[in-house]
């Protein structure tokens, strides 16, 4: 793993020194020099950056830097957590893209394999690919939501891009994806035959007007995701104050961190991503915005609840709904009034045979 990181640079460690005692930046362990990785036991999150971008539409050759990010995070105080914090570094370019999604991939598996959640700071989003890649290993299908204006979807047969990845994901084996949701999509970002793909895939898309008319409609999409990423375009530029996002629409500062708040909240959710972040020395506003969607994200996961337990019916209150041909089984938590519904797999054979799978839903469907 160390030979794929670089240490936070002497800049951001200046900054450091000058915080107040009490702020994440003096709690927290750094890969401060080349050699040294913060030890991993009892670790909870990993921050990591991923400085490639060279797979952006439109790359002209510039660079990535995090260290806006990471002065706007170890400045903010933390919540009432007993959860560690370390800050791994970034990943450099590598020889080629590729090199930099292999270096992804195998020091996010790592991380996983340790029960250990990567918080990932990225340049270009075609490197969603080496982090959904890192899943590989642990032998099962992997549900990602995507909260983004766009789909992402491209053309497998075209080269992957920061923009056109998705397609990728579905063709290439393993095949590890089940599901794929994009939360926030702006229909004229979106070419009509990706939509009708989307359908055609059986995958979900909510519309950026949906959400924010009601923003719960999004946690039981959070609820079933183990990958959850973000496009900082999905924000909408008067609130990120970022030079690279021309869109009037999107997100507003509150929603994109309650939506951050929603996936730590999911008991299923291992990694978080935040991607097409380059430098921001002279926007303030973008980093502090980024590093607070960080920290609501770390307190969704310090109030997770474990309420899945579905084999005790103590846990539960089930409502069963009459319809015309059929019964509807409803159960919601008695721990956090969340609520699933049951969807049986193998129908018309013996009772030892059937087994059912239970869906995440909200209060309002079973209404």
């Amino acid at each position: 793993m160390i030979d794929f990181l670089s240490p936070v640079s002497k800049n951001v460690l200046a900054y450091r020194e000058q915080l107040p005692e009490g702020t994440l930046g003096k709690q927290m362990q750094i890969h401060a020099t080349k050699s040294d990785l913060p030890e991993l036991e009892g670790v909870t999150f990993a921050i990591l950056g991923i400085q490639e971008n060279r797979y952006d539409v439109g790359y002209s050759g510039g660079e990535v830097c995090f260290n806006p990010y990471r002065k706007s995070f170890y400045s903010l105080y933390p919540g009432n957590w007993a959860h560690k914090i370390i800050d791994l570094g970034d990943i450099q370019k590598g020889e080629t893209p590729e090199d930099s999604r292999f270096a992804l991939k195998e020091i996010v598996s790592g991380l996983l394999l340790k029960k250990i959640i990567p918080l990932i700071l990225g340049g270009g989003q075609d490197m969603v690919y080496g982090q959904y890649r890192a899943y590989d290993n642990l032998g099962q299908m992997v549900n990602i939501v995507n909260i983004d204006s766009r789909f992402d979807l491209g053309d497998s047969d075209f080269p992957i891009s920061n923009k056109s990845y998705l397609g990728r994901i579905v063709v290439a084996e393993p095949y590890n994806l089940f599901n794929y949701t994009v939360l926030g999509y702006q229909s004229f970002f979106n070419p009509p035959e990706e939509i009708a793909l989307m359908e055609k895939l059986f995958f979900d898309a909510y519309r950026l007007g949906e959400i924010c008319a009601d923003i719960t409609i999004a946690e039981p999409a959070m609820r079933d995701a183990d990958i959850v990423i973000l496009d900082v375009s999905a924000i909408k530029g008067s609130d990120l104050s970022y030079t690279n996002n021309h869109s009037p629409n999107g997100f507003d500062g509150r929603e994109i961190c309650k939506l951050s708040r929603y996936a730590g909240i999911s008991n299923r959710v291992t990694s978080f991503g935040i991607y097409e972040i380059g430098s921001l020395s002279a926007q303030e506003c973008g980093s502090m915005l980024v590093a607070q969607i960080l920290w609501y994200f770390i307190e969704g996961v310090n109030f997770r609840i474990n309420d899945e337990d579905f084999d005790n019916d103590d846990n539960f209150t089930t409502y069963i709904v009459p319809a015309e041909d059929f019964e509807l089984t409803f159960k919601k938590s008695n721990k956090s009034d969340r609520w699933w519904i049951e969807m049986p797999i193998i129908l018309n054979v013996n009772n030892k045979l059937k087994s059912q799978t239970l869906l995440p839903c909200t209060y309002d469907e079973y209404l």
